[in-house]
């Protein structure tokens, strides 16, 4: 069996808890593309954290998200992520998923992260 411990996405970079997930969305900052809405919330200083709200039926795309999440988590500030998949979201090439991502939180970046440091 292969050792895939290394390109894992942390537990500690998850946002995991009920509470935690209506914490970012009642911050209400996000920002919403053709793909997914995607809400941001500092978090004092714990890194970058990814939550997904997938249905079952783009369940594959849980898989991409992270993955391209542990690619960029280390340029992000250090903010909990929130991803909510919309259901048409199914068969969209990764290329076109990560630079969907990207756009929507270099706008929660600005949005969210650079006024708290005023």
């Amino acid at each position: 069996m292969q050792n895939t411990q290394g390109k894992r996405l942390p537990r500690a970079a998850r946002v995991r808890k009920t509470d935690e997930f209506s914490s970012v969305f009642a911050f209400r900052c996000r920002t919403s593309g053709a793909f997914f809405q995607v809400f941001a919330k500092p978090n004092g200083g714990q890194g970058p954290r990814l939550g997904l709200v997938v249905s079952r039926r783009v369940n594959r795309m849980k898989r991409v998200l992270r993955e391209l999440f542990r690619k960029v988590r280390p340029t992000l500030p250090s903010l909990d992520w929130v991803v909510r998949v919309h259901t048409g979201f199914v068969d969209i090439a990764s290329d076109r998923v990560e630079g969907e991502l990207m756009r929507q939180f270099g706008v929660l970046t600005r949005k969210c992260h650079a006024g708290l440091s005023s």
